[in-house]
């Protein structure tokens, strides 16, 4: 009895051992740098004459009219502002296939800038971004800024968005 018990464990861990311990995860890669520049100039910091003071971005297939999007300025190793955003407009899916899944959200960009001490001028912008799906990896696709497109994905390199305006 103790050696048919034995015999059973034994054959027991061989077979939890033959098991593949190999988890498939999904590589995301989403966060998006926004920069914007007119003739050379850093539009995104607010200490320039002429740049933009205010930056709202809201959701546009969100549930309500006001679905703010969150997203932070930060600077690039040169001190150029950018936007970084991360996720938190809804996605919708526009494609999909066996293996793939193709989603979009859309944003609008409000950029205020001040003219003079009682005027201020606001850029009502959008923004598209495509998403592509897979059972390995979740990652930005393609990017058109107001209707026109501005990012296509290079495999390794950063999701970086450059508009001049």
């Amino acid at each position: 009895m103790k050696n048919l018990f034995f015999l059973i464990m034994i054959a027991c861990m061989g077979f939890l051992s033959c098991r593949s311990d190999e988890v498939s995860v999904q590589k995301i890669d989403q966060i998006i740098n926004l920069y914007i520049d007119s003739l050379g100039q850093d539009m995104l910091n607010s200490k320039i004459p002429g740049s933009y003071t205010t930056i709202f971005i809201n959701d546009v297939y969100g549930l309500t009219d006001n679905a703010p999007v969150t997203f932070a300025l930060k600077k690039d190793v040169d001190t150029i502002n950018f936007i970084e955003y991360l996720a938190g407009a809804k996605r919708i899916g526009i494609d999909s296939t066996e293996n793939s899944k193709t989603y979009e959200s859309k944003v609008a960009l409000s950029l205020t800038k001040k003219i003079n001490d009682s005027t201020s001028r606001v850029s009502n912008d959008t923004m598209t971004i495509q998403y592509q799906s897979t059972a390995q990896l979740f990652q930005v696709s393609k990017i058109w800024y107001n209707g026109l497109l501005q990012f296509e994905k290079v495999e390794g390199q950063p999701n970086t968005v450059k508009i001049v305006k």
